[in-house]
């Protein structure tokens, strides 16, 4: 992979934002998810680059964009995309968002319409799920303060394999690390108010989300996130649901030739039907 990548910062009201730009065609602006930041897409982006104008930032708080000293929130992070494209005069793009990238993508559709000609959205976040409520409390625990929870399973660790439990500790562990290593993602999902979290889900919404939809899910995925999915297939009007057989958590990074070739062709049928109602 050898793209003629360029890139860019820019200092917007919320704070400085950068990102790789590359190509030319329709616009496609990039997403990242949790744990991630804007170079998540680049290897989908070298499949893409030929045919479309491609934008992978990185979020507020992620990667090389500034962590700025806000209270974050998914509105903040669709305000600094508002304010991102405009300042690049960006004025109808098709939003591609990876988990947390996929809610940050829908939230802006809904209070953005006329921007968006379409979203992609590979295993979002972003809304309710039984599952999702139990394992929310349980990881605001694992990474609170003072870390309790965390030295119980450090204490637990050497007498684990004595009861089969050596392998999931060090899962837990190596889960805490991980959430810990994004800290505007614990922000955003696990370190706020549940009340604050909870009113920017977004199942009572996507009802009234008429923006053409596709949402990819990889079928060995953990069940929370094909519940979301499938969350987001049922509520939003004529969105189509593509289960990903061969697919875990990681779409971008482990299949993007096929990740590619989905966007490649539902943004060719938007454009083909835009050109029928202007026709």
């Amino acid at each position: 992979m050898n793209l003629p990548l360029r890139n860019s910062r820019i200092r917007l009201p919320l704070g400085q934002v950068f990102w790789r730009e590359v190509g030319r065609g329709p616009i496609l602006v990039f997403l990242h998810g949790s744990w991630h930041d804007g170079s998540q897409w680049l290897p989908v982006i070298d499949q893409l680059s030929e045919h479309y104008h491609c934008f992978a930032l990185d979020l507020l708080g992620f990667g090389e964009s500034e962590r700025a000293k806000l209270h974050y929130s998914i509105q903040l992070e669709v305000e600094c995309l508002f304010q991102y494209l405009e300042a690049l005069h960006l004025p109808e793009v098709y939003l591609v968002g990876h988990s947390l990238g996929g809610w940050i993508a829908a939230s802006y559709a809904l209070k953005h319409r006329e921007n968006v000609n379409g979203l992609m959205l590979i295993a979002p976040e972003g809304v309710q799920t039984p599952r999702k409520r139990q394992s929310g409390g349980w990881t605001k625990w694992l990474i609170g303060r003072p870390p309790i929870a965390y030295l119980i399973l450090r204490c637990l660790h050497p007498l684990a394999g004595l009861f089969g439990r050596h392998q999931s500790i060090e899962r837990t562990l190596k889960w805490r690390k991980q959430i810990l290593s994004s800290p505007t993602a614990c922000k955003l999902l696990f370190q706020r108010r549940r009340a604050e979290i909870q009113a920017e889900l977004l199942q009572e919404q996507l009802e009234w989300l008429n923006v053409p939809t596709v949402i990819l899910q990889g079928a060995q995925d953990a069940p929370d996130a094909i519940a979301q999915s499938q969350v987001y297939a049922t509520q939003i009007p004529k969105a189509h649901f593509q289960m990903v057989e061969s697919g875990e958590n990681n779409l971008p990074e482990a299949l993007p030739g096929l990740l590619a070739g989905h966007i490649h062709d539902f943004v060719n049928r938007v454009e083909g039907l835009k050109v029928e109602v202007e026709g």
